[in-house]
């Protein structure tokens, strides 16, 4: 059942809940953070409506550059406003933006430690009809990989507006990833959120979970499905929703490996390096139990409707609810 202590959407099961895409509060976010810290400045790659960043620059004109189709000098000049006092937030297609100026990234903000705040919008392959050149599924491989590198994924706009607020007020270099389509609204206002912490959405209603499933961004709502389905055939599952996958919140994951003795993960990105690997690796060393992951096996995306990619790609609610049968069976 739904945790209610984390003050979820009582309508997140309605076939009637409101959908909002993820990026709105990205831009939401940023206006916001920008009338409260006058420091706060924002950059865009000729992308600003499409990641909603026209909010910000409406309102606050001079305080806002239009880069241009330019995405290692969006970058590069973020990294030298944060050298002088300012908070930035550049934003563009995750593809171009950590995709096409990773290595302007690395230098010139991650390894001079500059608190650049990168928005990547439209990733995974949710992006649909784009295809495979504009599909962000290796972006999270990407960024967690960098030393000093906050890397961000909410499950819906609330929690996105909630990860600018709150990535406005560390001194890191911080990554937002966020999509495109609208996403079932999950949380409330008064939902928790907090840098570094996760939070368990859905846990049976009496007992231990038999299986725990680990889930970041935009995903979380068909983890969410599927648990609810599963739980009604008998299934103990424990859902716990990562917004922050680095720093990763270990001790919240090794105890749900400890309590169910198996782990299903769940992301929109490619298997190799992404989030599912983050939870492979701190488990591998801290409790190894057996685990199943839900996301893209090595292969390009491709155009289609987002929901036919995400039944293509193996991440539909039913593929994961057969993955939580897997993993079950190798439980010992």
């Amino acid at each position: 059942m739904l945790r209610q202590d984390t003050k979820l959407n009582p309508k997140l099961f309605s076939p009637n809940v409101e959908q909002i895409p993820i990026r709105k509060g990205f831009g939401e976010g940023l206006l916001a953070t920008g009338e409260a810290d006058e420091r706060v400045v924002g950059l865009c790659a000729d992308l600003t409506e499409s990641t909603q960043m026209h909010l910000f620059a409406k309102k606050f004109p001079n305080r806002f550059v239009e880069i241009g189709v330019a995405e290692q000098n969006l970058v590069t000049v973020a990294s030298g406003m944060a050298a002088m006092g300012k908070i930035p937030f550049v934003s563009s297609y995750a593809m171009f933006s950590p995709g096409r100026n990773w290595e302007q990234i690395r230098t010139t903000i991650a390894y001079n430690n500059r608190p650049v705040k990168i928005a990547g919008s439209h990733a995974g392959v949710s992006v649909g009809p784009d295809g495979g050149t504009h599909q962000a599924i290796e972006d999270i491989a990407l960024m967690r990989v960098l030393p000093r590198m906050v890397v961000l994924s909410p499950c819906d706009a609330i929690e996105a507006k909630k990860a600018t607020l709150a990535a406005t007020k560390i001194d890191h270099p911080t990554y937002i990833r966020l999509a495109r389509e609208k996403t079932p609204v999950m949380t409330t206002a008064d939902t928790p959120f907090e840098i570094g912490k996760a939070a368990v959405f859905f846990a049976p209603e009496k007992g231990k979970a038999d299986v725990g499933m680990t889930v970041t961004g935009a995903l979380t709502h068909k983890a969410l499905q599927a648990a609810r389905w599963l739980s009604e055939e008998g299934l103990r599952v424990k859902v716990l929703n990562f917004a922050t996958i680095k720093p990763l919140d270990e001790k919240a994951l090794v105890e749900l490996a400890r309590e169910a003795g198996a782990i299903v993960t769940v992301e929109e990105h490619q298997i190799a390096g992404g989030f599912g690997s983050a939870v492979a690796e701190c488990l591998a060393a801290r409790m190894p139990v057996p685990i199943e992951f839900i996301g893209v096996r090595d292969l390009f995306g491709q155009s289609g409707t987002p929901d036919e990619l995400l039944e293509h790609y193996g991440m539909g609610v039913g593929h994961i609810k057969d993955a939580v049968r897997r993993v079950m069976k190798r439980k010992t």
